[in-house]
Parts: structure tokens; sequence; C-alpha cells
């Protein structure tokens, strides 16, 4: 009898016994293994008496809105899987907590939120949903369990985080989140207010060709020169402004303010300060990125759940319309005295001018 089942299972008759065991612990393992990935998405679809629950689907995010001032991400970008399926990814979706985010980058448009937000996906303690909430300025009134189900599962010891850029303008936007947790760790990504100003006004023109030019926009009356602050193209480039409201709930070093400039030039340099500023050990590094000639920014060796490199989609780096250089010189008059705030407050010199 015992030399058949040796037979059937392929093992020598003469093999020790330590070997043996090593072997039967392995094909013990093995079925572990199997069983646990199996059991990970079904079982978690069981209720406590073992019958199958209908299974939780995520709420809905918020119509996409192509005009809207406070977007950001492109409708692909929206739509995309907030955690697309990689097989590590799959595994863990029967596990884990879905909790409230303990990071936000909160803006800035058109500063390189998205390419932050796609960086740090690559650290193993760091979980975020793609697509932008917009809870703390369009969908408060959902209240959080909604908030909270679009968020991924996390398991012990990982960061959940989002990324919504109009937040930052928003002037409700930082008692909600006070609100929710005081210690909640915020991230701004700022970049020159003039190039910012240019970037947005190209990708609203992209949706939106026959918008009148640039030039007409930015002025009240061109003649005196008089700036028109209303248009959120220039109203969202006086970060000092903003940044006064957020600090009536949050310290400053709650608050981490990234450069766009240096997160294209230097990505490993501005996303270990990311790491530091969460708490997270520095795993993202220069071995991560190549730069990309073509689009004119870092893109990932690897993204997060591939093989591939990976670059942001299409709608970034777009070519900016030329722009009348007397008209960009006095935007940059315009902005230096808020430029110089901003730079007091946060302790830091952005170089833009």
């Amino acid at each position: 009898m015992g030399q058949r089942l040796n037979r059937c299972l392929d093992v020598p008759v003469a093999l020790p016994p330590l070997r043996r065991r090593l072997l039967l612990l392995f094909i013990m393992l093995f079925l572990w293994l199997y069983m646990f990935y199996s059991c990970a998405g079904s079982c978690a679809g069981l209720t406590a008496r073992g019958s199958p629950a209908p299974p939780r689907a995520a709420p809905p995010l918020p119509p996409l809105l192509p005009g809207d001032p406070g977007e950001e991400s492109s409708l692909e970008e929206q739509r995309a899987a907030p955690d697309a399926g990689s097989p590590l990814s799959s595994f863990f979706n029967g596990s884990g907590t879905k909790r409230l985010p303990q990071a936000i980058i909160i803006g800035v448009k058109k500063g390189g939120t998205r390419a932050l937000l796609e960086f740090l996906r690559v650290h193993p303690d760091v979980r975020a949903v793609g697509a932008e909430p917009h809870f703390f300025d369009r969908n408060y009134e959902r209240g959080l369990a909604w908030y909270r189900e679009l968020m991924p599962k996390t398991l012990e010891g990982q960061i959940t985080m989002e990324k919504t850029p109009s937040y930052f303008v928003t002037k409700e936007a930082p008692a909600r989140i006070s609100s929710m947790s005081k210690g909640t760790k915020l991230i701004v990504v700022v970049r020159d207010p003039v190039t910012r100003a240019i970037s947005d006004y190209t990708q609203t023109l992209s949706k939106k060709p026959d918008i009148p030019t640039f030039e007409s926009l930015t002025f009240k009356n061109r003649t005196t020169g008089l700036i028109d602050t209303s248009w959120s193209a220039i109203q969202i480039g006086i970060y000092a402004k903003h940044l006064e409201n957020w600090l009536l709930y949050f310290p400053i070093g709650q608050i981490l303010f990234v450069s766009g400039e240096r997160l294209i030039s230097d990505p490993a340099g501005e996303l270990g300060r990311v790491q530091d500023f969460l708490g997270l050990k520095r795993i993202i590094t220069d071995k991560h990125f190549y730069f990309n000639k073509t689009k004119g920014f870092p893109c990932l060796k690897k993204a997060e759940g591939s093989s591939k490199p990976h670059c942001l989609g299409k709608t970034k780096g777009r070519t900016h319309p030329d722009i009348d250089q007397e008209v960009v010189q006095r935007l940059r008059d315009f902005y230096r005295p808020f430029n110089m705030k901003f730079y007091q407050m946060t302790g830091q010199d952005f170089g833009w001018d």
C-alpha cells in the first residue's frame, strides 16, 4: 500500500524521512495558499451565518463635468478604476478595511497632482482612490459613510489617500476636513501661477475651442491693465490668499508644499520629501523613473501592478498656445507680491520670480 502511494506521489521509496517531511510540508503550504487565494474574493462575500451576501458596490462617483472649473483629471482618468487590477491587488481585495483618508492631496489644479498620486501609488504602503471624490466641495451632504465606501481597502500600517485639487480653493473644505480628522495630513502641489494659468486655459481650450483668447480673459480692461481676478484660472494662483483659510484650521507643519517644477526636474527628490512627511520608508527612488523627452516630464519605469513603463495620458503635457509676452509680464508683476507672501508663509522660495 505504501509503495503504491509513493508511486502516485512520484516519491522514491528510499527518500530520507527529513526530505519526505519537507516535501509534504511544501505541498501543504501550496494547498493552503491556493485555498486562501481562492477564498479571498468568495469567502469575503459570506455572512456570519455562512450564506452568500449580496456584493456591496462602491457608491457611484458624481457626474463628470468636462467644463467644471474644479476639474483636474481628464474624463479618461476619472473613469479609470481606482485600483487597476494587478494580481497582488486582486489577492488582497477580500482583506483589509475601508478607512477615511489619513492624507489628502488638496491642490492645486494643473499643478501636478495626478503625477504625484500616480508616483505615490508605487509605494506598497500607499493605497489611493484613482478618481477624484470631490467630497468636501460637491458631495459633502452624502455623508462620511458614502465617502469611506469610495476608499480602497487597506491593511494595518498602510495609508489611505485621495486627491481633489479643487479643495484648496473651496472655502468650506478646511473646516470640513478638520471636522473629519484634525490630524489629516495635507499635500499641496504648487506651480508658477502664470504657467499654471496658461495650462488651465489650455485644458479648457481643448474642450471648448470657441472660448475667448487668454489675453481677453485675463484683463477686465486691457488698456488699464486691470487683472480679472474673478476668472478661476487667475484666482487659483493667488496661493497666499487660499492658504490663509487653511491655516485657520491646520498648523503649517501639517501641510506639505510640493514644487510642481521639481516634481518634473527631480521627481525622486520631491517624492523623498513626501514619503518623509507621510512617515513612510523611502522606497520610491531614482530607479523608478525615466525622463520622456516627447512628453517633457518623468514617467514610471513600472506602474503599480504592472511590469510595463507608464506615462500619464495624452491629456497631460499639452502644447501651450503662444501668449503675448506683454500679458505674461503683466501677470508676473501681478502675482509677485502674492508669491512673496506665500514664500514667507511656507518658509520656501519656489523661485517663480
